[in-house]
């Protein structure tokens, strides 16, 4: 299998260079949080519908009229100065999403396979899944942009480690990993954990939003997060998406583990805590969906899984010896 070195190194260009405009959308992002001045529960009580009363009389607030120094009714109000820098952000995401999508497509043409065949990639993939998905929330809820600076934080953390700590040069994956499961098994694992990502910070954020509402005096930054209900329905949902991926992913791995080691399951500490991620992420949807662990309670839960995902990425990747270490650095 021969491999294009130079097109490996303009996908590592184009790598740099969408993590670069991940860092400026995540100031522009910072930069939005720190101007916003309304509590976002105010920003979406002013958004709710406005109500009418008996006899005419409204409820809420009234539609805006032309009035003296306000805004003609019918137009749009000037948006601000927050709301500047967040649209910036999002079209600095939207663009990095791009050339990071750009850099997997042309790893994969110069090592003529998948672009997750080790740890450097496979981060890669991950992270641009992350971002997908964080586009697609903001597409269907422009409001929670106000998150941007949370979502990109870890996806930057990641992807620098991955262009430093976990980089090898383009080259056609170890022979154990030249089958069409690769495809199958890691694609599933991939999508899985970027989706979780999403889901992880959520929960995350929902944790240090109840905090706020339950002592305001402490975190008072986060009074500028969406209501904990709101983050506590992102978690879920992309949870509730992500579930039945990773089981696919665990399923096809022991197929795969079948066809390569004559077992289904071996207990290898990549298997092993693949099921614990999957045991804790299925605790969470059961938490979630009864009345008593709703909450916090089902945060914390969504987190542990979040954090379990993390360690199995890098500690028994890197750290620990088993039949998958080959899937480690290089």
């Amino acid at each position: 299998m021969v491999v294009d070195a130079q097109l490996g190194q303009f996908g590592d260009l184009l790598f740099e260079s969408a993590l670069g405009v991940y860092v400026l959308a995540m100031i522009l992002h910072a930069v939005e949080h720190a101007l916003l001045r309304r509590p976002a529960r105010a920003e979406e009580s002013a958004r709710e519908p406005v109500g009418v009363g008996v006899g005419g009389g409204s409820t809420g607030t009234a539609d805006v009229t032309d009035a003296p120094g306000g805004t003609p009714a019918g137009t749009a109000p000037p948006r601000s100065r927050a709301e500047r820098f967040g649209r910036m952000g999002v079209s600095l995401t939207v663009l990095g999403f791009a050339l990071h999508l750009a850099m997997l497509v042309v790893r994969g043409f110069a090592a003529q396979r998948v672009p997750w065949g080790n740890m450097y990639e496979f981060t890669a993939a991950i992270c641009l899944v992350a971002v997908g998905a964080w586009l697609v929330v903001l597409y269907r809820r422009p409001e929670l942009r106000r998150l941007g600076v949370f979502v990109l934080l870890p996806v930057i953390i990641l992807m620098f480690l991955a262009g430093t700590v976990l980089y090898t040069q383009t080259a056609p994956v170890v022979p154990a990993l030249r089958s069409y499961w690769l495809a199958i098994h890691v694609s599933a694992a991939v999508i899985a954990s970027g989706i979780l990502l999403l889901a992880g910070v959520s929960s995350v954020l929902y944790l240090l939003r109840a905090a706020h509402e339950n002592t305001p005096t402490r975190l008072a930054w986060a009074a500028r997060l969406p209501g904990a209900d709101v983050l506590d329905r992102v978690a879920y949902r992309a949870t509730a998406l992500a579930f039945p991926i990773w089981t696919f992913a665990v399923i096809t791995g022991a197929i795969w583990a079948e066809a390569a080691w004559g077992r289904y399951w071996g207990w290898d500490p990549k298997e092993t805590t693949a099921l614990v991620a999957w045991v804790v992420y299925a605790c969470y949807l059961h938490a979630r969906s009864t009345a008593g662990w709703r909450g916090r309670r089902a945060a914390v839960i969504n987190v542990v899984g979040f954090a379990v995902m993390v360690f199995n990425l890098f500690f028994v990747n890197l750290v620990v010896t088993g039949l998958h270490s080959y899937a480690g650095v290089g």
